[in-house]
């Protein structure tokens, strides 16, 4: 097995779960592409007039552009990414946004769930940094596995900070020091 030190000496940062919200959430954008397509393919053509058709075609397209694919984009853009040291939220579609929390700092972590997201596993985790609002990554699947990989996390990063303090705290200084003078 390589070593997985850096060139510091600390152990690399390694991936342990990049996570979205729950794939429920594309339900009924899903429907309503489908239907807006059999619609669209139903009823284009079946009109006298050119523009009534193109009218179906260009109603069909935004219908499709807003409530089908702009949620799926959506959903695309929010993603989770929990690592050996931190953990990454990133979000937005048009205006991006990235936010770190460090294991070492630590935090409480609290998972909140409805009837829905019991039902299928799934559920809000809160990550509270004692900030004056807590970090939510909401409609995560398998959120209790997610709580316990992060209560796991902070203990071995809290635990190796604590022993590098000690570490330091025990060498022996470079400074001489002479007796009876300053």
């Amino acid at each position: 097995m390589p070593d997985e030190t850096g060139p510091t000496g600390l152990e690399a940062e390694r991936i342990v779960a990049s996570l979205r919200p729950h794939g429920r959430a594309l339900f009924w954008p899903s429907l309503i592409l489908i239907a807006t397509a059999g619609a669209v393919s139903y009823f284009a053509g079946s009109f006298d007039e050119d523009w009534q058709n193109w009218a179906v075609l260009g109603g069909g397209i935004a219908i499709a552009i807003l409530l089908g694919v702009l949620p799926l984009l959506a959903w695309l853009s929010n993603r989770y990414v929990i690592t050996t040291r931190r953990i990454v939220l990133r979000h937005g579609l048009f205006v991006r946004t990235r936010q770190e929390l460090l294991h070492s700092r630590g935090y409480d972590v609290t998972v909140r769930k409805n009837a829905l997201q019991s039902l299928f596993r799934s559920g809000n985790v809160e990550i509270n940094t004692g900030l004056d609002h807590p970090v939510v990554l909401r409609d995560i699947p398998t959120a209790d596995l997610v709580q316990s990989v992060l209560h796991d996390l902070m203990e071995t990063n809290q635990n190796l900070i604590s022993t590098r303090r000690q570490q330091e705290a025990s060498r022996p200084s470079d400074e001489t020091t002479a007796w009876g003078s300053r």
